[in-house]
């Protein structure tokens, strides 16, 4: 069997990297905080390729607190739509969502939670809190041309000093360290290949903020 021809190899990581980067995003409103993420499509063929992805997340949070009060913060990311292709390239699904964050500074983190969400496949979305890192994991698969709601991740947190504030934010500083990742399935020729790609933000805004008294 002949190799596939280079022309073919090149575009399997754009197709992956815009199977986030042609992402639509619902219209933002107030509460709304915009983010601009930096990613990278490492595929099995051919060199990695960068690009960026728009997205948005909503919080909730009070605007202060007494030191020591329990509270929830609730971050909730906006409704997203996959492309169904791609130059010419069919998106076949996204899988193995992966959205971090750190356990807010001044605070305790007492229980992590999710709520919400739609059209994220058969898997069973999760959440789990390792080394100070809250992780949303949604397994998928979401198919190319679905619209779909990531859920919302609830903190329950416990107000730490009077006189400090306690900031939520996403995880990630480079494409080694990401606080976004996925798997893109791009069929190419008579195969599909899996397209791992890692995010982060940049820049890095603050989702909410609660001042402790």
């Amino acid at each position: 069997m002949r190799p596939a021809p280079t022309l073919k190899r090149l575009p399997v990581a754009l197709a992956a990297g815009a199977a986030l980067v042609g992402i639509a995003v619902a219209p933002a409103s107030a509460a709304t905080t915009p983010l601009a993420f930096a990613c990278q499509a490492t595929p099995p063929i051919g060199g990695a390729q960068t690009f960026e992805v728009a997205s948005g997340v909503d919080a909730t949070a009070p605007a202060s607190i007494a030191a020591g009060s329990a509270f929830r913060v609730s971050l909730a990311p906006t409704t997203m739509t996959v492309p169904g292709s791609v130059s010419g390239y069919t998106v076949k699904n996204i899988n193995n969502i992966k959205l971090s964050m750190p356990v807010p500074a001044n605070s305790t983190l007492t229980g992590q939670s999710l709520s919400g969400g739609s059209g994220l496949g058969s898997g069973t979305p999760s959440v789990a809190v390792s080394g100070g890192t809250v992780t949303m994991t949604v397994p998928g698969p979401i198919n190319g041309g679905a619209t779909f709601t990531l859920p919302t991740v609830n903190l329950d947190l416990t107000a730490g000093a009077a006189g400090t504030s306690i900031t939520t934010q996403l995880a990630g500083t480079s494409y080694s360290s990401p606080g976004l990742t996925f798997t893109a399935k791009v069929p190419v020729i008579f195969v599909t290949v899996n397209v791992p790609t890692s995010c982060y933000p940049a820049p890095n805004p603050v989702l909410s903020t609660t001042t402790v008294s």
